[in-house]
């Protein structure tokens, strides 16, 4: 089997033009099968076979997003060995996806942003950091950009006076994606303290890219400074982003575009509206209210 994924492997990256990141969440899933199967050839792998890797993984408590997650990796790797003809038949066809819980995004109200970006103030001109954060946090609640795709911007992708910026998403497909004033100038403050030239728009202390795990932690410290709840993360501010323009009439079209998502049915998880709106509406609207 080890010959197989590196073949799906190599269609990833070539055909597919898949990120690394996506790329490795494949490759870790297979292996989790491989070890699964031990010796047995994956030519012996059947539904009963199938069934009984999902009940182990079941057994590890993973949940039921986690085990649809393994569940379509198996897919487009079945489905890739039958269109090569390395495998007669498609044995996952018959294997039902997990039932997944619906969680609602959580998301910041509008005054929780203010207060989350306003929790970053240079200490003086010098403290590039703190310019670097604050445009960090302008960046994503303006942009609505998901974390691989801040983390990887470079200078040349924003259009500082048509206010844009070029982003390369998920299969390295590339949006448009309009960034406002607040965080223009943020980023602009940014670049002019930075001592180092370099095509990353944003840098850790030692001057190289910043990373995933470096602006998970610079949203963490100033969660806590501003005192805000836990387990708000990066990608809470691309739900903050969604929700607002939604509920100051965006339509779900548009959010759509602008989040990059490839089917309209992953934006609609964002149509939920907060408590304050539904009785605004309620309070206008029903005759009896």
């Amino acid at each position: 089997m080890e010959r197989y994924i590196e073949k799906f492997i190599r269609y990833l990256e070539i055909e597919k033009n898949y990120s690394k990141h996506t790329v490795l969440n494949y490759k870790l899933d297979l292996e989790d099968f491989r070890s699964f199967l031990a010796s047995a050839p994956i030519e012996n792998v059947d539904y009963l076979l199938l069934r009984k890797y999902l009940a182990s993984l079941k057994e590890k408590n993973m949940g039921s997003r986690s085990v649809g997650r393994h569940l379509s990796s198996m897919r487009s790797f079945f489905k890739f060995l039958t269109r090569e003809g390395l495998l007669k038949t498609n044995p996952i066809l018959s294997v039902a996806s997990p039932k997944l819980d619906k969680h609602l995004p959580q998301f910041l109200t509008e005054e929780e942003v203010t207060k989350l970006i306003d929790a970053v103030i240079p200490k003086n001109q010098t403290d590039q950091l703190r310019f670097r954060d604050r445009a960090i946090l302008e960046t994503f609640y303006s942009t609505g950009i998901r974390i691989s795709e801040l983390v990887g911007l470079d200078a040349q992708d924003i259009d500082f006076i048509s206010c844009v910026v070029k982003v390369r998403g998920k299969g390295k497909k590339e949006r448009m994606v309009p960034i406002g004033d607040h965080a223009v100038k943020a980023i602009r403050e940014y670049l002019e303290k930075r001592k180092k030239e370099t095509s990353a728009v944003f840098l850790n202390k030692n001057g190289r890219r910043i990373t995933d795990r470096g602006v998970r932690d610079i949203v963490d410290k100033y969660l806590r400074l501003a005192s805000l709840r836990e387990g708000v993360s990066p990608h809470t501010l691309r739900h903050s982003f969604a929700t607002h323009l939604l509920n100051r009439g965006a339509d779900l079209r548009s959010v759509q575009e602008l989040l990059g998502h490839a089917n309209l049915s992953t934006t609609q998880i964002y149509t939920h509206l907060t408590t304050e709106r539904l009785k605004s509406v309620y309070d206008k609207a029903h005759p009896r209210a």
